[in-house]
């Protein structure tokens, strides 16, 4: 009989500001794809992320995983290295990177994924990140490949 699998998710939040702005475009065509988001001296939002692990759900701890462990790999790995930083210039992992929410969710999933994959049967499935009430982005990982 095949294990009984769950999905666990763990939410934080997170204070910081960020600027849209690739360097390789012109001003015109960074205010054209960016528009408010590239003003020069940045802008802020309060962030939320949410990070989902799927797993087996163990019969003899009947958890996938330790959520009190998830919460703190969260605030060690993510929350403590953004919160309250400006993400274009303050935060080494996101170094040449354009903060994009979409981009924060690959960011995020990167520092999480080999961390998470080291508990037993467990695999990060999902990074949601909010930059606003009405606006999200989900990631999933990188693109399976069919072989």
């Amino acid at each position: 009989m095949p294990p009984d699998v769950a999905l666990i998710t763990h939410v934080q939040e997170f204070a910081a500001s960020h600027r849209l702005h690739n360097p390789a475009w012109s001003a015109e065509e960074n205010r054209r794809v960016y528009g408010i988001c590239n003003n020069e001296n940045g802008h802020g939002h309060n962030w939320v992320v949410e990070v989902s692990v799927q797993g087996e759900l163990h019969d003899e701890s009947g958890m996938v995983m330790d959520l009190n462990r998830l919460r703190l790999l969260v605030l060690e790995k993510l929350i403590a290295r953004v919160d309250h930083l400006h993400l274009n210039h303050d935060v080494p992992f996101l170094q040449g990177l354009i903060p994009t929410a979409e981009n924060l969710a690959r960011a995020f999933w990167r520092e999480l994924e080999t961390e998470i994959e080291s508990y037993e049967g467990c695999r990060l499935h999902r990074i949601r990140v909010r930059e606003s009430r009405n606006n999200y982005v989900d990631y999933t990982g990188p693109a399976r490949r069919p072989t």
